[in-house]
């Protein structure tokens, strides 16, 4: 059962402010999405659990809406059995055991007795927080991306301190931070970062990476900064232990003094914290006090992009920025930090000097590049980037060549889900080709695939189209245009735009 608020908690709003109240405008490009009085409160509620819950982050909300500076000192009452079994049925039920080798199943049977033991560990201080199993990703370059899985008790334990400390930042972060918030996706940063292009004067474009970000953010400065908002010593005690909790690789724990463990489900908001202090507040306080003409943020996670108006402004805030970097234990990747003259009169200008076309920069797995309308106007064109679109088509490759033998019908609901998925991301205006090509090149795999289940010889287009036209869909373009979607959730009429 949920726990009466302290008097030592921050004092609360009791009354539900009106839906039109005035809002602090975050960003003045891509402004904070804003939540209404009343976003957060459902008219009904599938459980009385369910809406206690709701109830008491929304009341950690409004304190932390209505008290920017004070500090929060009683938080951990609110990691209760109601959010620890929130946060379980959160969880994936088929994601692999850490090092306990504890499956979401085998948690399940005497799911009760386990969360009230979990629930009396944390409140008395005798959790402990165990070492992640280490695996490793393939990336696109062919490097290894190191991940930890984490136990599954840590895994509940760290989703309900994040839902907790998300009602409190989600009032702190800026406006044009994006990744691993609520209602903050990739395409909302990508229309965030469009719009902005096409209507602000915008002439060169920073394109940013942090070298290594989760492998090498400062412990110290971590734990300074979550003390700015988190006064609750227990809450602290905790993120200290999972920083700490190292990982578990060849039968060795290793424990790191710098980095968040990759994988873990703090670690986003671990992140967007270390950032929002480093990067976030430097950035929008150099763009007030240095800058003279516009300037457009958009960062999601470790990337951002910057827009600039003159080059000279640009080349400073990126120079006062790798200083910035290095003094908390950061810094850029010198390959994938590029400044490029990007904007509505790039073509012009380098046609005009004898160059090539404008160059072109990736951000959330689209390559964005300078084009022109039906009507000639200025328009920002993006693709799916090339070698991701590769890369998924070898995977589709190998998995149809494992899955061979399997009756058509599994098959091809399977390739429904692959080419669903593909389409629920990357449909986007002007990317129709690439959905075209995509598509095309699944069918000839599994064209391909099916011909080799014999020796007869190849499967005949007249019996295999029937099969394409019946399992594959064909492409069609299910995102709006940015300047819609951006428009609709930032409406002009509203104080915050």
């Amino acid at each position: 059962m949920m726990h009466e608020p302290k008097k030592s908690d921050l004092a609360v709003v009791a009354m539900k402010p009106a839906n039109k109240a005035g809002r602090l405008v975050a960003e003045w490009v891509e402004p904070r999405a804003g939540t209404e009085g009343n976003a957060l409160q459902q008219s009904t509620h599938r459980t009385q659990m369910r809406a206690r819950v709701s109830q008491a982050l929304e009341r950690v909300r409004q304190a932390a809406k209505v008290r920017k500076k004070e500090r929060f000192t009683a938080l951990l009452h609110h990691v209760n059995p109601d959010l620890l079994l929130l946060s379980f049925y959160a969880l994936k039920r088929n994601a692999a055991p850490g090092v306990d080798g504890v499956t979401w199943s085998d948690y399940e049977a005497e799911l009760e007795g386990n969360l009230r033991d979990l629930h009396s560990r944390i409140h008395r201080g005798a959790y402990r927080a165990q070492p992640s199993r280490r695996t490793y990703i393939p990336k696109l370059d062919g490097r290894q991306r190191p991940l930890g899985i984490a136990a599954l008790e840590d895994k509940i334990v760290q989703r309900a301190v994040v839902a907790v400390l998300n009602a409190v930042y989600e009032e702190e972060f800026l406006g044009f931070s994006y990744g691993f918030r609520p209602r903050r996706s990739a395409h909302d940063a990508l229309d965030a970062l469009i719009v902005g292009i096409q209507r602000k004067k915008v002439n060169w474009v920073l394109d940013l990476d942090v070298r290594d970000f989760f492998g090498t953010v400062s412990h110290e400065w971590l734990v300074r900064f979550l003390e700015h908002r988190i006064g609750d010593q227990r809450i602290l005690r905790l993120i200290r232990k999972w920083l700490k909790a190292g990982v578990l690789e060849e039968g060795v724990v290793t424990e790191g003094e710098i980095g968040t463990p990759q994988g873990a489900t703090i670690s986003p908001l671990l992140a967007n914290a270390y950032l929002h202090y480093v990067f976030d507040l430097w950035a929008h306080q150099w763009r007030k006090r240095h800058a003279t003409g516009d300037v457009i943020i958009v960062r999601y996670a470790d990337d951002a992009v910057l827009g600039f108006e003159h080059e000279v402004e640009a080349r400073r805030f990126l120079e006062d920025l790798r200083a910035r970097f290095a003094e908390f234990s950061l810094s850029l990747h010198p390959d994938k930090t590029r400044l490029i003259e990007f904007g509505r009169h790039a073509a012009a200008n380098r046609k005009r000097q004898g160059l090539g076309r404008p160059a072109t920069f990736s951000f959330l797995g689209f390559t964005l590049f300078c084009g022109r309308s039906r009507r000639g106007r200025f328009l920002l064109h993006r693709k799916t980037r090339s070698d991701r679109l590769r890369a998924t088509l070898r995977r589709v490759k190998d998995e149809l060549r494992r899955r061979m033998h399997w009756p058509i019908p599994e098959q091809g609901r399977w390739l429904r889900q692959v080419l669903t998925g593909f389409f629920g991301y990357h449909a986007v205006p002007t990317n129709f080709r690439v959905l075209s090509a995509f598509r095309w090149q699944v069918t000839l795999l599994w064209r391909r695939s099916l011909s080799r289940r014999s020796q007869r010889g190849h499967l005949t287009l007249a019996r295999y189209r029937p099969l394409a036209m019946a399992w594959l869909p064909r492409p069609r373009i299910l995102h709006p245009w940015p300047e819609q979607r951006f428009d609709v959730r930032h409406p002009r009429w509203e104080p915050s735009a």
